[in-house]
């Protein structure tokens, strides 16, 4: 279903004097302008800041000798309860922001934020509410930027829980069209955040727990209309496999395994949907993301390696085609779902100079490719805590299990690390290019699991499996505190500059800058400040409610500002959003987040800082005023 709702005229993407550093700048799709307006610091114009997912900012303003000067320079609260994940956009002069169910946007022009430019509330089919996951979080917005031939105006992308996508009008927040993507009937929602690639908007999938088969859907951004659609199971034609997949590394595996490794048809409930974060490559047009778990958990029930879920895909980006795809959890039995952030860089290793995808997965394993051809280039644990490995034979791509801590059926298996959680979530972490180090917000998660036998309903959760989650051994396992970590790791050196443990987890993510601080959001509320060198803690502020979006930059009228969302929620805050008790529900969150509640509560918003506070209303304290007259007695 698909309903268009046409515009006239048109607001034109600003054009920023800089070079494109080795992108042709006479190309017509988006790619070249937004890569042109990510490298303006006044922009923030896609989730992770730029095609390289990095999150890195290039500003300074902001540094280790003056961060204890940040103070709060305006706030935004969406007026809702549930888990705020991502991060805004800015682009020339106007802040973007999304909510959580239902999925309200807000423009804000940053001269005068106190005024809401305009606002888009969709009415949902409340249905959606029943059928997600993890609390009906959403993970972010896109932006695409019109050309002066196009009739398009810019657009603002909008992915629904209920299923659908929408295009707004960047400028007046008018829907431009909207089309149907996910049928909530079967369980098929939308939390991931969409993404610009040329003149198409790619659109994840989620509802592996309810039983979903996981696609990802690429539509022209000025009609709506389907370009492609990949799927993560099945025949090869509708994964998008043809002849030279994996031909670099055949012992990934090739043809006909989309089918092969399932038992009859239960790819066509198999999941492996991808709700997480894409990155992209311009010069080798191929899109980066994770499938996720296999459906359902009970591994019983699906014998096989279940490919292609849990896979770093890499795609091409015009018609969906698999150039490679690395399997790291086959046959999946703890629910790792792979979708996690993927970070681009440049790098030596081993004395070559390699183009690398770097991901940091639920496995308990951070895994470094080479993105041209997908070879392993290194595999290494999260913690040294991970326990249900032995090693990753980097022939093969293989992780050794160790068979003490598998779920098979008639067995409860205990202390398994990582839980189902996994040692690294959703998080959006950073790389930093000038330090080489990736900026990692992990948790420090074990469990008990114990599955059992179930039927497939459709639009049903499709679990089969009681899990009981606790910190991991590092934690303080009496008092269920010591959830999270915060790592900066080098992928050429295989280890960890520095890391620190959290009270609970730093769910949202990083943001690493020029000035040498990185800073995260945590569940209990905190919003941080380490040095990006040395881990040393510069400086924290506590919020309204727990963090599990991750910070951005950007600069307006010469000032820097950090922002971030607050409103805790997601998997690890269903207990609080839910009102839950059974430590075993929401899948095992509520027994290890059971004293989250005694650091934060509810309510969802936007903190933006800089430093002394400086802002628009500090510089004009009677910017906004109704009236500046005062009137006294006798006058």
């Amino acid at each position: 279903m698909r309903r268009f709702h046409s515009i006239g005229g048109y607001v034109s993407a600003s054009c920023v004097a800089l070079a494109l550093g080795g992108f042709l700048a006479g190309a017509a799709n988006a790619n070249d302008r937004l890569i042109e307006m990510a490298k303006n610091p006044e922009n923030y114009v896609m989730p992770g800041l730029d095609y390289t997912a990095d999150n890195y900012s290039e500003m300074d303003q902001i540094n280790t000798g003056n961060v204890k000067d940040l103070r709060v320079a305006w706030t935004f609260s969406t007026g809702l309860l549930n888990g705020h994940e991502g991060t805004p956009l800015v682009v020339d002069g106007v802040m973007y922001v999304n909510s959580s169910f239902p999925n309200n946007v807000y423009a804000l022009d940053l001269k005068n934020p106190g005024k809401i430019k305009w606002q888009y509330k969709p009415k949902q089919d409340p249905a959606a509410r029943a059928v997600a996951c993890c609390d009906l979080v959403n993970r972010g917005l896109a932006y695409w930027p019109t050309d002066d031939a196009s009739k398009t105006p810019n657009l603002i992308l909008s992915n629904q829980l209920d299923g659908h996508v929408v295009a707004l009008n960047a400028d007046t927040g008018e829907m431009y069209w909207k089309v149907e993507n996910s049928d909530i009937k079967v369980g098929s929602t939308l939390t991931v955040a969409p993404y610009v690639v040329k003149d198409m908007v790619i659109v994840g999938s989620s509802g592996a727990e309810l039983g979903v088969r996981g696609y990802a859907t690429a539509y022209n951004v000025k009609t709506g209309e389907q370009v492609w659609r990949r799927y993560a199971t099945g025949p090869d034609a509708e994964i998008g496999i043809g002849d030279d997949f994996n031909k670099d590394n055949p012992q990934y595996g090739q043809k006909g395994l989309g089918l092969a490794t399932w038992e009859g048809d239960a790819w066509k409930i198999g999941g492996g949907t991808n709700w997480g974060w894409y990155a992209y490559d311009p010069s080798l047009d191929l899109i980066y993301y994770g499938s996720g778990n296999p459906s359902p958990w009970n591994e019983t029930m699906r014998p096989g390696d279940n490919k292609w879920t849990m896979t770093i895909m890499a795609r091409n980006a015009d018609d969906g085609m698999l150039k490679w795809g690395y399997q790291k959890t086959p046959h999946d039995e703890w629910d790792y779902a792979g979708v996690n952030v993927m970070m681009l860089s440049d790098q030596k290793i081993d004395g070559k100079d390699l183009k690398l995808v770097t991901h940091p997965d639920r496995n308990g394993i951070i895994y470094t490719l080479n993105r041209v051809n997908g070879d392993l280039v290194r595999a290494d644990f999260l913690d040294d805590t991970v326990n249900v490995w032995t090693h990753v034979d980097m022939k093969t791509g293989i992780p050794v299990r160790n068979p003490e801590y598998g779920t098979r059926m008639d067995h409860k298996g205990k202390d398994i690390c990582p839980s189902a959680m996994g040692y690294h979530d959703q998080a959006h972490d950073s790389y930093d290019p000038e330090r080489g180090l990736f900026y990692l917000a992990i948790n420090h998660i074990c469990m008990d699991w114990e599955p059992f036998m179930l039927p497939y309903r459709a639009g049903q959760f499709f679990v089969g499996a009681t899990l009981s989650m606790y910190p991991g051994p590092k934690g303080d396992r009496a008092n269920y505190l010591g959830l999270g970590q915060v790592k900066a790791y080098s992928a050429p050196e295989g280890k960890y500059k520095w890391s620190v443990m959290e009270r609970f987890a730093a769910w949202g993510g990083t943001l690493a800058t020029k000035g040498g601080v990185m800073f995260y959001p945590t569940l209990d509320g905190y919003f941080k400040a380490r040095n990006s060198d040395t881990g040393e803690l510069l400086w924290k502020f506590k919020m309204p409610s727990g963090g599990i979006g991750y910070p951005m930059t950007y600069e307006h009228d010469g000032t820097q500002y950090v922002a971030v969302y607050y409103g805790v929620g997601g998997w690890p805050g269903v207990g609080l959003v839910f009102d839950l008790q059974d430590p075993t529900a929401g899948l095992g969150a509520v027994g290890a987040f059971r004293n989250l509640q005694n650091w934060t509560q509810q309510g969802g918003g936007l903190l933006v800082f800089s430093l002394d506070g400086k802002g628009p209303y500090s510089e004009d304290v009677n910017l906004d005023e109704y009236s500046t007259e005062i009137i006294t007695d006798g006058t």
